[in-house]
């Protein structure tokens, strides 16, 4: 399966929302996202995964490293996630305590 990416600028936060499956072949086009984002002066980031269907570690590398790039800028990387099966991997891996994660993009906005 493949990666959709469609960004949108929303509350001076920049929103790329994720669709699709986030695995080994797929994720450096998100990190590659990131990069360009940061790269441009956007340091307010949600990652909206309310789309993924399947999530490995070499995504969860790509948001870790996109947390540190925005931290380099005193920015922020803030997740949507409302799947458990998702939600799940976040807990046993420790990252629930590192991210933001947000039940909607809408919270996700409305937080400072």
């Amino acid at each position: 399966m493949d990666l959709t990416l469609t960004t949108r600028e929303a509350d001076g936060k920049t929103v790329v929302s994720v669709g699709g499956e986030i695995d080994v072949y797929t994720a450096p086009k998100l990190r590659d996202k990131i990069t360009e984002l940061v790269a441009d002066g956007r340091y307010r980031i949600v990652i909206d995964m309310e789309g993924v269907e399947f999530l490995d570690s070499t995504g969860l590398g790509v948001l870790v490293g996109g947390l540190k790039k925005v931290r380099a800028h005193d920015g922020t990387l803030e997740l949507v996630c409302n799947q458990d099966r998702l939600l799940k991997i976040f807990r046993i891996t420790g990252l629930a305590k590192v991210f933001p994660i947000h039940g909607s993009a809408e919270s996700a906005l409305a937080a400072t």
